[in-house]
């Protein structure tokens, strides 16, 4: 299964970033908690040089607590600022204006120095799609300003998001890199809806999914969906069909429609909190 999407606004996307990195203080970087390396793009790291940076371990609740641990302290040693959140319901949110402050603080006193008091400090807001950054801002600034969506591509351009005397938020729509060097990364991505489902083969990506569960977390397909387990991935979606009741012309069963309902319930939490790359790995 081969993985590309790079949409035309995600070129213009890219250049807008380039010109506005000059007026930013901090690049805010979402990445997913289940898949943190995956997804971040490392054209950020290219667009972010000297500037000081925050990883949000985002859809923290949907990953496994003690690996969201494991991976704070690989970003840490990186020298990032960290912060575990969870935007949809609040998690963490409360805890990221003091994390701004400190992650600017060398700029801040630069500032002081030359005789600039008070200027807010100007953050870009980055991340692949469907990372969740339009719903991270509306929870950041308590009221809704940015359009948000459970797919890829609802932000298509930028906008100024002043938070309070202190902090400006710059949204930036969600961008991918033009090309995976290793496929293992796109497959990923697929699995959390950042690669638009239009563009995938429902049933290979489920198959694939089921794979990787097996082997990381026995157990989990069989109480979810009151199944027998197999080591046939396709087996596996079957008897999720027939669990389910997805059947076409009356007795056959809908697989496609199973593995639909699958990756729902992956991407949603429903199979529980599970994390798809550690930072040993990497």
């Amino acid at each position: 299964m081969h993985f590309q999407w790079y949409p035309g606004h995600m070129t213009k996307a890219r250049r807008m970033m380039q010109e506005n990195i000059k007026l930013i203080d901090l690049i805010i970087e979402l990445v997913d908690a289940r898949v943190p390396l995956s997804s971040r793009n490392p054209d950020i790291d290219e667009l972010g040089k000297n500037k000081a940076r925050l990883i949000l371990l985002n859809k923290a609740d949907l990953a496994e607590d003690r690996r969201n641990d494991e991976w704070m302290e690989y970003f840490k040693k990186q020298g990032y600022s960290v912060v575990k959140v969870n935007s949809k319901k609040g998690g963490g949110i409360k805890s990221i204006q003091s994390v701004i402050q400190e992650a600017c603080k060398e700029k801040m006193e630069r500032d002081r120095k030359r005789g600039i008091l008070n200027r807010p400090v100007r953050a870009m807001v980055v991340g692949i799609p469907n990372v969740g950054k339009s719903t991270f801002i509306n929870a950041l600034a308590g009221k809704v300003c940015a359009k948000t969506g459970n797919k890829p591509g609802v932000t298509k351009g930028k906008q100024w998001i002043r938070l309070n005397k202190n902090v400006e938020l710059l949204d930036t729509p969600g961008i991918l890199w033009p090309k995976f060097e290793d496929q293992t990364v796109g497959l990923r991505l697929a699995f959390i809806g950042s690669i638009k489902d239009e563009i995938l083969q429902t049933e290979e990506l489920a198959s694939e999914l089921v794979k990787f569960l097996n082997q990381s977390y026995p157990g989990v397909l069989e109480e979810k969906y009151t199944i027998e387990s197999s080591e046939d991935n396709y087996e596996v979606l079957r008897r999720i069909a027939e669990s389910r009741h997805c059947l076409v012309r009356g007795s056959e069963l809908d697989v496609e429609k199973a593995a639909a309902i699958l990756l729902d319930d992956f991407r949603n939490g429903r199979l529980g909190r599970l994390t798809l790359e550690l930072p040993e790995e990497n």
